[in-house]
């Protein structure tokens, strides 16, 4: 198996699957390559943590590419097509590729999948996604992931290759709803992440992520998904996870933009990506163009891509008329 992207997620699958099966992990930079391969250590993002003693990384695509037998891609969104652009000359036909990536693409709003069929026709296209901090699940703690495929037969391969006695993946066939889940769920969190910021308590937070996971399920059911699947670990699970924990990217900096900072701000302060400012313009636009009243992740997407300030999106969402519960508002 190769894992492309030794990011704090790609690392954490890669260390978990040394434990199945041969594992080469893919590093842009040959220094952080070199220290994963011979000190078992990711010292750029899972500062402190070991990794499996067998995991293997390297700096060259190609041969990141050539000995696999499954492409697991964990690179952020804005990176994805030409890093699998690249890796399309050198990777052997049928060989299925899995997405970790939770966003769209910037541009055309395509799901990861979506890219990987354009770039790589013919390969069996799916995703892992669930409620999975890395550091969290590189520790040791138990977590749960869904591995959606077209074929379910396929997603149960790989669902041995991935799972541990403390990782517990499941199955599954909706690959639209379990992508839309794992990239609307960031937005939703940096808005459960503004009003932590704000100090309006558990009552308003768990009212932000209620209705941040009916707006997911919306344009998720919209776009093809199974509605059953938002309410499963990769839609409210995850939602949930991702707007709660200090861990979380995408609510640290709805937290620090109620506090005055701006994403430039936030985003310059960390290396890592935080997928929901993209992914709150893509969701948006996904929204109108599938005909789905999402007033949260509009108000998101105005403070992250158009200057709208924290307290001026709250203010708007509050005066959204409530309809019943099942409907919009």
């Amino acid at each position: 198996m190769t894992i492309v992207g030794a990011g704090s997620w790609g690392t954490t699958i890669a260390s978990l699957a040394a434990r199945n099966v041969p594992v080469l992990l893919w590093a842009r930079e040959p220094g952080l390559a070199e220290r994963i391969s011979t000190t078992h250590e990711n010292p750029d993002y899972l500062a402190g943590h070991s990794l499996h003693p067998e995991l293997k990384a390297t700096a060259s695509l190609p041969a990141a590419a050539e000995q696999a037998d499954v492409v697991v891609m964990a690179v952020p969104t804005h990176a994805f097509r030409q890093v699998l652009a690249e890796l399309t000359p050198h990777v052997r036909p049928w060989v299925p590729v899995v997405s970790l990536a939770k966003g769209f693409e910037e541009g055309t709003n395509n799901r990861m999948t979506e890219v990987i069929t354009e770039e790589l026709p013919g390969h069996p296209a799916g995703v892992l996604s669930g409620p999975t901090l890395a550091k969290e699940v590189l520790a040791g703690l138990a977590a749960a992931a869904v591995i959606a495929m077209p074929d379910l037969s396929v997603a149960q391969r790989l669902q041995s290759l991935m799972r541990t006695s403390l990782f517990r993946v499941y199955t599954g066939t909706d690959v639209i709803g379990v992508e839309v889940g794992g990239a609307v769920k960031n937005v939703v969190a940096i808005a459960a992440g503004m009003a932590d910021g704000f100090g309006t308590g558990d009552n308003t937070r768990a009212m932000v992520i209620s209705r941040g996971v009916a707006e997911m399920t919306r344009l998720g059911v919209a776009m093809g998904g199974d509605p059953a699947t938002f309410a499963g670990l990769t839609g409210l699970g995850d939602a949930i996870a991702t707007s709660i924990s200090p861990l979380s990217r995408n609510r640290t900096l709805g937290v620090q933009l109620a506090q005055g900072k701006t994403v430039d701000e936030v985003t310059r302060s960390s290396r890592m990506v935080t997928e929901g400012v993209r992914a709150s313009r893509a969701s948006r636009e996904l929204a109108e163009k599938f005909g789905v009243d999402a007033p949260i992740i509009g108000e998101i997407d105005a403070v992250v891509n158009e200057g709208r300030t924290p307290r001026e999106a709250f203010r708007g969402l509050l005066h959204v008329e409530p309809a019943t519960e099942g409907e919009a508002g």
